[in-house]
Parts: structure tokens; sequence; C-alpha cells
């Protein structure tokens, strides 16, 4: 871990999602995804929040089925909510809770911006464990290109020797 940033989320925000990729992907189980949701929380101290029903029906958005998520980042004191749904969190709604709202490409384009160094790190660690199959760096640079992070690829091009 490089501490360049702390993630949160809740069990609801996890069972979106592995919902949606059990919808979506036919070759994993839900046994998978349940032990992928046990090293997340295991992996990330702190990660739950918990205690932010309560604010929920205070709060409006296009999409009303996205209030839990603002209002988990509101209990956490969230300073971005990093989503692929940016346009389902205005920013004149998130401005009063002094909470950003990023894509994840320009999310890790500004953990690049920070500290290049540890950025790099991270991803030589990531390649260096997936073990079956083992990437190279260009192939791990073409999953996070096919992922939706063309401009973090761009960056890392020009240091793929560090990778």
């Amino acid at each position: 871990m490089t501490d360049q940033f702390r993630a949160h989320w809740t069990e609801k925000i996890h069972g979106e999602w592995t919902q949606n990729l059990l919808a979506n992907r036919q070759d994993i189980t839900e046994t998978q995804l349940q032990r992928t949701v046990e090293l997340m929380n295991k992996a990330v101290p702190d990660c739950l929040v918990e205690n932010y029903e309560d604010l929920i029906d205070s709060l409006e958005l296009p999409d009303p089925n996205d209030r839990h998520v603002l209002a988990a980042a509101i209990k956490r004191q969230a300073d971005v909510i990093v989503t692929i749904n940016v346009r389902d969190f205005p920013e004149e709604v998130l401005q009063k809770y002094h909470i950003d709202v990023q894509s994840p490409d320009v999310f890790l384009n500004h953990l690049y911006d920070h500290n290049s160094t540890a950025f790099c790190s991270a991803v030589r660690q990531q390649r260096a464990s997936l073990k079956n199959p083992t990437y190279t760096a260009e192939e791990l640079l073409d999953t996070f290109y096919n992922q939706g992070s063309p401009l973090t690829v761009n960056k890392l091009k020009e240091v793929i020797d560090l990778l």
C-alpha cells in the first residue's frame, strides 16, 4: 500500500457492484465475488462506512438510488467520490459538502501527478502480484486502457520501463 488515499465503501456499495458484475460476467461466481469483498475489507482498514442511512432522505441527486453513496461520503467526510457515473453527482450538490466527483481515470491521474514514484511502485506491485496469468507491462496497460483509463495509460507509457 502506498497510503496515497483512504478508500471507503458500504455493504450496499459492495452489493451493487457485485450484482452488476454477476449480471454481466457469467464466468464469475457469487462465491468468488464474496471472497473479493472479504479481501477488500481486510486489506483496507476502517473501510466500511456505517450509520449513514439517516442522511439519505435529505439528499437530492438526479438518480435517487445514488443518494446512499453521497450519504456515506458525507458521513466519512470524504474529499472525492470516484465513479464512472460522474454526471449522477452534480457539482452544485457536492460542493455543499466539499466533495468532488471524479472518474477512475481522472482520480488515477491525480494520484500519478501527486506522487508518480509511489504510483509507479503500486502499479509495479500490482503487476507482480498477477500470477495466473502473468502480465507484461504492455499487457497491463492494455487492460487499464480497456477498462476506461486512457489518460492513465498515456502517462504510464512514458515510464513503462519502471513498471
